[in-house]
């Protein structure tokens, strides 16, 4: 069953679509970025933007600030909003069921399908990025280490020196924490899925939730579960571009993202299991 998800998933155009919107956004920004060699000022616009000009390296980054905010949270949260709720709207559902895997094996199929997607959306990014930024940016070298032994090919948040190595492993773990991030939302939108028979219903509940996490975040007087919002660490993975990587709000991020994604699955199970499926 998880194979024949995975074909599924591979055989929609609107996989492909989406992939390629998300792709394609940053590749827009680069080429404007490029042709006029107007960025944004330092702490200005999205992350780590305003030093591509300098290190095509540093792209993959930026390029995930971009999409993270809106168009990638609302990419995984359509596909995992329409997981259940998509079989059951076009009436096959039923027949899904009637076969001896049960529910507990569809919903997995579901989850598996899910996480392939976002890990495809985030990775395909990155990759895209990278080739877009040494096309477009170079990676000329802005410096030497202390021991002159080393080149520097960006500069770090903090203002230091990183290392090509050192940018390619942070831009790991940002890609690792960022999916965790969306897995998360995905959780949410599987988990709605499985109550509504309405994929959009699903996909914008999920938003929703997500929209009303960033106006918590904003609020004083919020303070308190500021902490425990879905979208209070996203922005955390700048940090892994700071020399020495500042660990705290990574860890918490991914903490934060375990629970969401734990809970929302588990609701998810109970919910799937006892449904009265009609459709």
């Amino acid at each position: 069953m998880m194979r024949a998800e995975l074909v599924k998933l591979a055989r929609r155009p609107r996989t492909w679509a989406s992939l390629a919107l998300l792709c394609g956004i940053p590749v827009l920004v680069a080429v404007f970025v490029a042709v006029t060699h107007l960025a944004p000022p330092p702490g200005q616009g999205p992350a780590l933007l305003s030093a591509v000009l300098s290190s095509g390296s540093l792209f993959p980054a930026a390029a995930l600030a971009i999409v993270l905010p809106i168009f990638l949270p609302v990419a995984v949260a359509v596909m995992a909003g329409d997981s259940v709720a998509g079989e059951a709207s076009a009436g096959t559902l039923r027949y899904l069921l009637v076969r001896p895997a049960g529910r507990t094996r569809l919903l997995a199929a579901k989850l598996v399908a899910m996480m392939v997607y976002v890990l495809a959306a985030v990775v395909l990014i990155a990759l895209t990025a990278y080739a877009t930024g040494l096309l477009l940016f170079g990676s000329q070298p802005v410096g030497v280490s202390s021991s002159g032994l080393t080149s520097l090919a960006a500069t770090s948040l903090s203002g230091s020196g990183l290392t090509l190595t050192q940018i390619l492993l942070r831009t790991l773990g940002a890609v690792a924490f960022i999916a965790t991030s969306m897995l998360g939302v995905g959780a949410i939108a599987l988990f709605l899925s499985t109550v509504t028979d309405s994929s959009l219903g699903a996909a914008l509940g999920a938003l929703a939730a997500l929209v009303v996490s960033e106006v918590l975040v904003t609020l004083n007087s919020a303070a308190a579960v500021s902490p425990y919002l879905p979208t209070r660490y996203w922005l955390a993975w700048a940090d892994f571009f700071r020399q020495p990587i500042l660990w705290r709000s990574i860890e918490r991020g991914f903490a934060v993202q375990a629970v969401y994604a734990a809970v929302f699955l588990a609701a998810a199970w109970a919910h799937f299991a006892t449904k009265d499926v009609t459709s």
